[in-house]
């Protein structure tokens, strides 16, 4: 038995308790979790603006230590430590086979799955396939990444999403230049990864933009050059800041439709507007055709940063080991597993960072 956080239905508040979980099948893995961070989709899931099996354990980011594998694992052995990868690629699907493994088909088959049971015997589901809100969890060896040396097991759970988040929308969506301007807005994990993810690639104005005032220490120690708290003037105040112009690239880590369309006025002509941020179907986002034409910038979506987990982190390990990408700073605050709920409020409020589950 292991404590976990259980989402029991839709809505519903999360249950702290035990839960019974089975050795590691064929081709499966037991973890015992060092740490896992607390994201929006997680929220998300939580309230139903995106959709999972429930009952489930939710989590998604995390890195710990492999206890146990199954028959015929062999990339992995007890001991080793390894970081979750939540969208494990199938390598058949036509995303994958263009090599737009972001956007698998199959990545979250495994959600589905019943992977563990509630000590009353109830089945339970792996949120986004890896349960990382759970002292130990079992997953299938596809979702598993080897830990490369010199990073911190703890502060590595950050690797499994926010970081490819934001470094890959920066990195592999808008393909930042050297020397371009950039807005982040948002100043929460992804966003902050987001304005580090700038820095590292030479932009020459990076304005963070959020709706807090008491974020400007973090945005500016994450990179940021310009601190905008957010208002109906963001965009006027940002091309101000760049000859009138506007930004080379917008990167949108909210995922509301106000923000979305402030993130494109604040562009510059030809500019890139990414949209990072997960929002529901209730967030229209309106442009008329003569402005489309007018501006000619480009608006893309961003899934998972567009990244390759197994291509990438060996990257960002490097980045950690220089100390061009510092982990550490996108956590304001360290938690148990009944901090969650407090963290989804401070989520909901719009205070802080990233949380991070120690155990």
């Amino acid at each position: 038995m292991v404590r976990a956080a259980v989402l029991p239905e839709v809505g519903a508040p999360l249950q702290i308790t035990d839960i019974e979980l089975p050795d590691p099948g064929p081709g499966r893995v037991r973890v015992r979790l060092a740490a896992a961070g607390v994201c929006h989709s997680d929220l998300s899931l939580s309230n139903g603006t995106m959709r999972v099996p429930v009952p489930a354990v939710l989590g998604h980011e995390g890195a710990g230590t492999v206890v146990a594998v199954g028959e015929g694992v062999a990339d992995v052995a007890p001991g080793d430590p390894v970081v979750l990868n939540w969208a494990p690629s199938c390598g058949s699907c036509h995303a994958c086979s263009l090599g737009e493994v972001w956007l698998c088909a199959n990545a979250l088959n495994g959600a589905a799955d019943v992977y563990a049971r509630t000590a009353a015997g109830v089945d339970l589901h792996p949120g986004l396939n890896v349960a990382a809100f759970a002292e130990e969890t079992v997953v299938p060896a596809s979702c598993l990444l080897p830990l490369p040396e010199g990073v911190p097991l703890t502060d590595a759970a950050l690797l499994g999403c926010a970081v490819l988040t934001g470094y890959g929308a920066v990195h592999h969506s808008a393909q930042v230049r050297p020397g371009e301007t950039v807005a982040v807005y948002g100043v929460g994990g992804v966003g902050l990864a987001a304005l580090q993810a700038a820095r590292i690639a030479g932009a020459a104005r990076i304005v963070a933009v959020d709706v807090s005032p008491e974020k400007e220490e973090l945005a500016r120690n994450a990179g940021a050059t310009d601190y905008v708290v957010a208002s109906e003037n963001t965009a006027r105040e940002i091309r101000g800041l760049t000859g009138k112009q506007g930004v080379d690239v917008a990167v949108e880590c909210v995922g509301r439709a106000a923000t979305i369309r402030t993130a494109w006025d604040s562009t510059r002509r030809g500019g890139r507007t990414t949209v990072v941020g997960i929002g529901g179907k209730d967030q229209q986002v309106t442009f008329n055709a003569l402005e489309i034409f007018h501006w000619g910038r480009t608006l893309s979506g961003c899934v998972y940063g567009n990244s390759d987990p197994a291509r990438d982190l060996p990257v960002l390990a490097d980045h950690i080991r220089s100390g061009r990408l510092d982990l550490g700073a996108l956590v304001t605050e360290r938690i148990a597993l009944d901090g969650i709920p407090a963290a989804f409020e401070n989520m909901l409020a719009g205070k802080g960072g990233r949380a991070l589950i120690v155990f």
